[in-house]
């Protein structure tokens, strides 16, 4: 059975860089989808498949050299998100996939297109992240891309994972995939052969859970977090949203070990802390 100890390192390159965006960029390619295989407690209405760990540290190698030429000069990566107003985690992480598939020196995708929309008469039936043609297979692909942070409950089954938003569940987020977002069988006057979830960010167990026996949908060669009530008053700084996809080592701490609900990091043991307020405190404590 796999735990959540049972790994004591990653595969976690992004560490190596200095330029924040391309340490995110790197994170969002090196890393491995939260999920290995799709849980049986789902009822697939149209199905999708998941890309391999392999496959996403494959895509890294191929990538490093660009990677480390972006560190050096990162020009070209803000001036591609200058126009990006927008703080959202989510939306920042679509646009780093972006980026790498717009790369196309270095992988095998050709992008035939992002933020498509499916319009019928004057209706908007909905949008595919990506249409990717894989040039190795001739496939046309269809990608749905998220990044997500799920804090696990009960008996961790695939009902009990929630996000920060109690109303954001990852039964729900899946669902979504399976009954809306992969229905589509043509866009941009191509047939989509194949449909693929990528769903990034960090899954946390709950703090007397942190050995609990893993679902074995959960990819263990993601670094498991743990959340919890118990507010630490030392080792751990919080950080900011930014630093969800990576920390920044270089940061100034001295003003960041305040407590309120969001992601805390202790530098010494390379542990992530989700602290969430009691419900009983909610009257009491600031909130973020």
């Amino acid at each position: 059975m796999t735990t959540a100890t049972r790994f004591t390192s990653y595969f976690e390159p992004w560490l190596d860089y200095s330029h924040p965006l391309v340490r995110q960029l790197a994170f969002a390619l090196a890393s491995p989808n939260l999920i290995q295989n799709t849980p049986d407690e789902l009822l697939l209405n149209h199905h999708f498949s998941w890309h391999t760990p392999d496959f996403w540290s494959q895509q890294y190698l191929h990538y490093q050299s660009r990677l480390r030429q972006l560190d050096q000069h990162p020009e070209i990566l803000t001036a591609f998100f200058a126009p990006l107003k927008s703080t959202r985690l989510g939306l920042k992480f679509e646009y780093l996939i972006w980026f790498w598939l717009r790369d196309q020196d270095y992988h095998c995708y050709q992008l035939l297109g992002h933020s498509l929309q499916i319009i019928e008469g004057r209706n908007t039936l909905g949008e595919l992240d990506f249409l990717v043609l894989n040039r190795d297979t001739q496939c046309v692909e269809h990608w749905e891309v998220a990044l997500k942070y799920y804090l696990a409950e009960a008996d961790l089954s695939l009902a009990h994972w929630y996000g920060l938003n109690r109303d954001d569940t990852l039964f729900k987020k899946l669902n979504h995939f399976s009954q809306q977002q992969f229905k589509f069988t043509h866009a941009a006057e191509q047939q989509i052969e194949k449909r693929i979830a990528v769903v990034k960010g960090q899954f946390y167990l709950p703090s007397q859970q942190r050995d609990a026996t893993l679902p074995q949908w959960v990819n263990p060669l993601r670094r498991i977090g743990h959340w919890g009530h118990q507010l630490y008053a030392q080792h751990y700084s919080r950080l900011n949203r930014q630093e969800w996809l990576c920390p920044d080592f270089q940061r100034d701490r001295s003003n960041c070990t305040w407590w309120t609900n969001g992601l805390y990091y202790n530098f010494n043991h390379n542990d992530f802390y989700m602290y969430r307020q009691a419900p009983a405190l909610h009257s009491n404590v600031t909130k973020k």
